[in-house]
């Protein structure tokens, strides 16, 4: 490892609303799927950490839940300060905002934001949906004014455009500092803990508009043989309807999100993999902080 005087390093939160492409961009620029997404808002419940290490730079990015209006749920409130938390020490902020639309939640966002001493970059995301280009000025113009101190960078996460110029302005504002983890490392998280969120990416991604967020994944068993991984996880609901959407017709919806989950799994962890999947009701769990901790989602 070099020493402090020629590498830089240093943490940057990745702020925003729900769903306005906070994971994709993370996804995008440690260039490994890290951070689950789908197109539903709050995909994100806790905060993952990306790392990319290139040269001599090595930054460590904080994927946050969106950080949204209202705290019915205890896990609505867990995720709301997971996201605000992320934003104690950092170096570097990115608040991500949409292309061409401002919402209330941005407001909330940015009244966390203002008052930070550290840089902030304004990445603007979804650029690829503009016909024209021009079309974004005037917003670009709002947004300088609602931030002075931010740095406007307009980028397209999905599409890869203009990631270059955001990771070089980030690097530039990062401490010089010896790496914290090693070179080759590109998360802090668990296999158990990406196992778990893979699973929860598929249910999403799959039942999206059927099934609320009352959806959690427990890994009950993660053992490590040398030619095979097997993983059991227990899929809790809050309602028995719930339950019977997640299994489907003679099991075929459950199935599917195995099979898709055990594809993803497989590449992340390079080695065969067998799943067992099982769906269970407990009601009320996501308003219980008692049950939230027990699943990891009150760290």
């Amino acid at each position: 490892m070099s020493n402090d005087t020629n590498t830089r390093c240093g943490y940057i939160a990745i702020v925003g609303r729900p769903n306005v492409g906070k994971s994709t961009l993370l996804n995008h620029i440690v260039e490994q799927k890290i951070s689950i997404t789908s197109r539903k808002p709050q995909t994100t419940r806790n905060n993952v950490i990306g790392i990319k290490t290139q040269d001599a730079v090595q930054m460590v990015f904080v994927d946050t839940p969106g950080i949204h209006q209202g705290h019915k749920k205890a896990i609505n409130r867990f995720m709301n300060r997971s996201a605000s938390s992320a934003l104690q020490g950092v170096d570097v902020i990115i608040f991500v905002v949409d292309k061409d639309h401002w919402t209330q939640e941005d407001d909330v966002v940015l009244s966390q934001v203002v008052n930070e001493s550290c840089p902030v970059i304004i990445a603007v995301n979804k650029l690829d949906q503009l016909p024209d280009k021009n079309d974004i000025l005037p917003h670009l113009a709002s947004l300088q004014e609602k931030l002075p101190k931010g740095e406007i960078v307009p980028i397209s996460a999905l599409r890869n455009q203009n990631i270059d110029r955001l990771e070089s302005l980030v690097s530039d504002a990062l401490p010089h500092s010896e790496f914290f983890y090693p070179e080759d490392q590109i998360t802090d998280r668990s296999l158990r803990f990406m196992a778990a969120e893979i699973i929860r990416e598929k249910i999403t991604r799959q039942l999206g508009a059927e099934l609320p967020h009352q959806i959690a994944v427990e890994i009950e068993e993660f053992n490590e043989d040398p030619d095979l991984i097997t993983i059991s996880a227990l899929i809790l609901t809050e309602r028995e309807g719930q339950k019977r959407i997640l299994i489907g017709d003679k099991g075929e919806k459950v199935k599917n999100i195995g099979q898709q989950a055990r594809q993803d799994i497989e590449t992340l962890v390079e080695s065969k993999v067998m799943l067992n999947l099982w769906v269970k009701v407990k009601s009320g769990w996501s308003d219980d902080e008692r049950a939230l901790r027990s699943l990891g989602l009150d760290e």
